[in-house]
């Protein structure tokens, strides 16, 4: 992918949730809801303090992150449905998720 988020923002891909569930009824595409989690693809250099000083954001590219339900902005890269938000938009780090990657 050849574009970096400028400032405190952030691309997601949105990771692909279950079409069953576990009863086993399969869900329809027009019946399931957009997944609020994702993965951070890029993310930029952070915002400016009041100094003019630059202060690096908290996640990082590989960070598994919960985001609220109209987040960000929706954009296609290379064929790829992609979100753009604020770090402000992303509610929190999914630890776990993490942890399993390093060990990995």
């Amino acid at each position: 992918m050849k574009f970096r988020p400028l400032h405190d923002r952030i691309v997601v891909r949105r990771v692909t949730s279950e079409e069953k569930t576990k009863g086993g009824i399969i869900i329809p595409d027009t019946a399931k809801e957009k997944p609020q989690e994702g993965e951070v693809i890029a993310v930029g250099p952070g915002a400016r303090n009041e100094q003019g000083q630059v202060v690096a954001l908290d996640v990082k590219v590989g960070d598994r992150v919960l985001f609220g339900k109209w987040s960000g902005t929706e954009i296609k890269i290379d064929g790829e449905e992609l979100l753009i938000m604020k770090e402000a938009d992303i509610m929190g780090i999914i630890e776990a998720q993490a942890e399993q990657k390093k060990a990995a």
